[in-house]
């Protein structure tokens, strides 16, 4: 263990998923009760710590371009160190520690409790780029199907009146696409009695909502406890008083039991909402991408989801221009997501990844017609969501405040952005709702919606609404 010398500046950038997200709020709150200070502005920083994502190839520029950043800062005088932490981290610790000379200290997706040991290393100065210093004792890298880190004090960094709760690491599918099993490990579940703590803890501290995410939240519990506990979970975290909702992220539609279909139909606090990556909808892409689905499998379980919850908002995924995708087999998507219609929908082009299966395959797309198939679904996808918008006109709808907007007007109102139960922070839609009344982040209240603009409404306070 290496003391700290002297309390520093510490600025977090975050990049990638929500469940990266849970591990940066962990880091942060090792440090803030080691007694060193977050701030927002890398600029006032002495050490910028930068959570890397891996995903896909634009997730990893990011991640480079951010690093570079830093380093240039750093070459100013304005930052005295660099920590790489997170996915690239993990995924190419030898690149960067050859290519980013100034990055001084890498931690891997299993040891994001060595943070406080990161930053002493910084603070004693043992990091500068030698000869002598330039090996792996300043890596920090441990077995990424190792002991899970959980039950850190987290420094929720998204409000206050919701929090991403992330309930396992890990993937076991192994989808020909996906490389995240190879940095992040087997699928590992977050031992119950550890959620439950935890959320009761966020709750304490004013969260309202919570977000389960994972690689994959439907197999909860089936490492630990033999069978998939989900259901069990919601329960629990139900039963905690100041969590007025709970929302599903990453549900994958081979792993929906009936089970879970009655406890979101039946729980008044989970959230008519399921997020669920389908990735593609022709039986021949499926199977090249290792998904354990059909389309008659899909549309199986939207059915189900449909007739047993009633209003339910269906999120999902795709992926255009996977190896050997034919115009049949996206005319086949796209008829799917005519069919479907789902409520919410996002689309990546394919990108190869190396040590995938996916990117030894032959028949590799042009990104010129990736792009293109992607433009296509998401023209017929924002028709979709256009009309789904004006058909919530004239209902009323609980919303969550997210924040005020800029008073630009002279009349009396205050316009307040809001989500509703089908909007997910960051990745859905918003209500604004004018009122005469003043709201604060968090605040619930019901709407009632009067417009629509795009893939946005636009609503009133229902108690204020007139014809």
């Amino acid at each position: 263990m290496v003391f700290p010398l002297f309390f520093m500046k510490i600025c977090f950038i975050s990049l990638g998923c929500d469940k990266n997200l849970v591990d940066t709020e962990m880091m942060m709150g090792m440090l803030s009760e080691r007694g060193h200070e977050l701030v927002s502005d890398e600029t006032l920083a002495d050490v910028a710590v930068v959570n890397t994502c891996s995903f896909i190839s634009d997730a990893k520029a990011e991640s480079i371009n951010t690093l570079i950043r830093m380093e240039r800062l750093k070459e100013n005088g304005t930052l005295k160190g660099i920590i790489a932490a997170g996915c690239l981290a993990e995924r190419y610790s030898d690149d960067i520690r050859r290519e980013l000379s100034g990055v001084d200290v890498l931690i891997g997706t299993m040891a994001i409790d060595e943070i406080v040991n990161a930053v002493s290393l910084i603070e004693e100065g043992i990091t500068e780029k030698t000869a002598e210093t330039s090996d792996k004792k300043h890596v920090f890298l441990k077995p990424i199907n190792g002991l899970l880190v959980y039950g850190k004090k987290r420094i929720v960094s998204t409000g206050g009146h919701f929090a991403y709760l992330k309930i396992a690491e890990g993937c076991d599918k192994h989808c020909t696409y996906c490389a995240i099993p190879s940095f992040r490990g087997k699928f590992r579940s977050v031992p119950m009695e550890v959620l439950a703590g935890e959320a009761k803890t966020l709750s304490e501290n004013g969260v309202k909502e919570l977000i389960l995410v994972a690689q994959e939240t439907t197999l909860y519990g089936k490492d630990i406890y033999g069978e998939k506990s989900l259901v069990k979970l919601l329960q629990e975290l139900s039963k905690i008083d100041g969590i007025v909702m709970i929302r599903l992220l990453y549900c994958y539609p081979e792993e929906i039991t009936d089970d879970l279909i009655e406890e979101i139909a039946s729980n008044k606090k989970i959230c008519k909402y399921i997020d669920m990556p389908i990735q593609h909808a022709s039986d021949a892409i499926l199977k090249r991408m290792g998904r354990l689905t059909t389309r008659a499998d899909l549309l199986h379980v939207i059915k189900r989801l449909r007739d047993n919850v009633p209003g339910i908002c269906i999120r999902t995924t795709l992926i255009t221009g996977f190896p050997g995708e034919t115009k049949k087999d996206f005319n086949e998507l796209m008829s799917f997501v005519k069919e479907v219609r789902f409520d919410r929908l996002g689309v990546f082009t394919y990108s190869k990844e190396e040590g995938t299966g996916a990117a030894l395959m032959k028949k590799q797309i042009p990104a010129f017609i990736k792009k293109a198939r992607k433009n296509r679904i998401m023209r017929i996808q924002q028709a979709i969501a256009f009309e789904n918008a004006e058909a919530e006109i004239g209902r009323e709808l609980t919303v969550m405040v997210e924040g005020k907007l800029p008073d630009e007007s002279e009349d009396k109102n205050n316009v307040y952005a809001c989500r509703t139960y089908k909007d997910a922070p960051d990745v859905d839609g918003l209500l604004f709702l004018n009122t005469r009344r003043e709201l604060v982040t968090g605040d619930i209240c019901i709407a009632h919606v009067t417009g629509a603009n795009n893939y946005d409404l636009v609503g009133v306070m229902n108690d204020e609404f007139t014809e």
